[in-house]
């Protein structure tokens, strides 16, 4: 009989140090605080640089943790209908879906999103 490991337990499986100066990794932005979805200054726009041509949306302007940030790309490419990423601090949203994504910020509260 096999027991799973279901602690939530955020050290990696660590359990003892003999190190007096260990700590352990905080997450990178563990310490920012995503702001409330009004205030957020998002910018819209198509970019083909170093992509073969393809046309890609780029939303940029996020503040805020990466769970979060990498939660509203998966939202935008569910509501797109295609695929995308999140790379840099941006969220990329295959082809040209500037308008559809600004009708889904602005209808979940992102009033201050446009399109640059």
């Amino acid at each position: 009989m096999h027991k799973k490991n279901t602690s939530n337990n955020s050290s990696g499986g660590l359990v003892y140090s003999t190190d007096p100066d260990f700590a352990l990794p905080k997450d990178d932005l563990e310490g920012e605080v995503t702001s409330p979805v009004s205030l957020q200054k998002i910018k819209i726009r198509l970019d083909t640089r170093n992509r073969a041509g393809k046309a890609v949306t780029l939303v940029s302007g996020f503040t805020g943790k990466n769970k979060d940030r990498e939660t509203l790309g998966k939202n935008l490419k569910g509501f797109c209908g295609t695929g995308g990423s999140v790379k840099d601090g941006d969220i990329l949203i295959q082809g040209d879906n500037r308008v559809r994504i600004l009708q889904w910020l602005v209808k979940n509260g992102y009033t201050l999103a446009k399109i640059n």
